[in-house]
């Protein structure tokens, strides 16, 4: 699902309305938090809706909810990604890619996807902020909005 430039690599997530679509990209990225397992806070961020590759903009579209978590102490993010990439694909995820990022920080970058939600999440550990944090970009699959109905952009 992630690093596509055809719509025909972004799998097709249902028949939904925008407002729908954009609850279920919350309640993936609560599940997300709880597999942090570490006390923090989650910035307040609302999920967003953009095109579907070259799709029909009127008919089609992705949600992305983009998100930071910052940790009650910084060095409670010590192992985390590693603790991620093993906890993952326990709950459906599949670690498509691990490592350090082209940033001059060499920042740890871990994506996965989730066919069975049709998402796909990209977690990035800047361990050099002030304070450190995870930075969440989870995306959907393309949506079909239901017969009658129009894409709501928010």
């Amino acid at each position: 699902m992630t690093d596509t430039d055809s719509s025909d690599d972004i799998p097709t997530a249902g028949i939904s309305t925008s407002e729908e679509a954009a609850d279920k990209a919350k309640k993936v990225s609560s599940e997300l938090y709880d597999l942090i397992g570490i006390k923090g806070k989650a910035s307040n961020t609302g999920a967003g809706v953009t095109e579907c590759g070259g799709k029909d903009p009127e008919k089609y579209f992705q949600i992305f909810h983009p998100w930071t978590f910052t940790p009650a102490s910084a060095d409670q993010l010590d192992g985390v990604m590693e603790r991620l990439k093993e906890e993952l694909p326990k709950h459906g995820w599949k670690v498509v890619d691990y490592g350090p990022d082209t940033s001059k920080n060499k920042n740890l970058s871990l994506t996965a996807d989730n066919d069975a939600k049709k998402y796909s999440v990209k977690i990035a550990h800047f361990s050099k902020d002030n304070p450190p944090n995870l930075n969440l970009m989870v995306v959907s699959g393309c949506y079909q909005v239901p017969d009658g109905e129009k894409v709501e952009r928010f």
